[in-house]
């Protein structure tokens, strides 16, 4: 009889162990879902973490109630290796970063966590995924088209200034080498000489441009680059008191004083990334969510860089221009 007591005291307390565990786990919040974003733009002009933030709030993401972020940022890329295998470490739902050393970084880190490429080149040129319709990897985002944009911006440079032969090219050294490829055919094609200059870091901006001087390029194209993004005030200022003529790769480089730019809205591919984000998060898995390229570009002028430069722009030119800074 004692033994069969005993028996039945320890079931029941078993037993009401396990509802108060149960009753625990009903009552213990879900796990907020973390993002992890890995930025390779050390400067405050890249936008990419304010949209994206933003746009995911509107989509009903309120940080600290269903929605967390986790935030690195680095321009060098073995920085940026360490803080993608931190995320991985830290378990994260998504990453989410801009610009090829982000994207490589990531994809060397993990596998199997979705990566969302806020903007990069041409994704399948350089590997990121086979497929742009039915990616079947772990990542997938938004790919513009550096390659066509290069041999565009070199066009515009030359209707803007009709009589140049000689253009300048200033590239990152571990960039994409398509956009490149593709201006110099343009160039070809533009009966345009280029002379092209490469920097491996921020540091070596100021003899690239000294280089130039030296040279004396009087119009220049810049690649895109993450690195240029970061660094773009100081470019605009190295191309302003050189004198030359430049056009950029976006329209933050004009509104920081630049001569002229032509490329995808930035702005809206990060806002566009945070979707992304918002359906992998609900379940969505990578594979099933085609990479997306942009289909309208801006042009942007600024008229002041023109009237210090001594340049008199076609008004065909002015009239095709999104944006007009004055």
């Amino acid at each position: 009889m004692y033994a069969g007591r005993r028996s039945t005291g320890i079931l029941l307390g078993i037993a009401l162990l396990l509802v108060h565990a149960g009753a625990s786990a009903q009552s213990r919040p879900p796990a907020i879902p973390r993002v992890g974003v890995l930025s390779p733009f050390v400067g405050s002009e890249s936008l990419f973490f304010d949209i994206l933030r933003q746009r995911l709030h509107e989509l009903g993401y309120t940080e600290g109630r269903n929605i967390a972020y986790v935030y690195r940022v680095a321009e060098d890329f073995d920085a940026l290796q360490r803080h993608a295998r931190e995320l991985v470490e830290m378990n994260v739902s998504v990453i989410v970063t801009a610009g090829p050393p982000g994207v490589r970084a990531a994809r060397a880190a993990t596998k199997t966590i979705p990566i969302v490429m806020g903007n990069v080149g041409d994704a399948l040129d350089q590997g990121f995924v086979d497929n742009l319709a039915k990616p079947s990897g772990n990542v997938t985002g938004l790919s513009t088209l550096n390659t066509e944009l290069g041999a565009k911006r070199l066009a515009l440079l030359k209707e803007a200034l009709p009589s140049v032969t000689r253009v300048a090219v200033l590239r990152e050294a571990v960039g994409d080498v398509a956009p490149l490829r593709a201006t110099e055919k343009a160039a070809r094609t533009l009966g345009i000489a280029l002379d092209v200059f490469q920097v491996r870091d921020a540091d070596e901006l100021p003899s690239a441009f000294h280089a130039m001087a030296a040279a004396h390029v009087t119009s220049l194209e810049i690649l895109p680059s993450s690195l240029f993004v970061s660094q773009l005030r100081r470019i605009v200022e190295f191309a302003v008191r050189a004198r030359i003529a430049t056009i950029y790769p976006d329209d933050r480089f004009v509104r920081a004083g630049g001569l002229m730019s032509y490329g995808s809205d930035v702005a809206d591919l990060y806002s566009r990334a945070a979707v992304y984000v918002s359906r992998i998060l609900k379940g969505a898995r990578p594979a099933d969510l085609p990479v997306e390229q942009p289909t309208t570009f801006v042009l942007a002028i600024n008229v002041r860089a023109a009237r210090d430069l001594g340049l008199t722009l076609p008004p065909s030119l002015l009239v095709r221009a999104d944006h007009v800074v004055q």
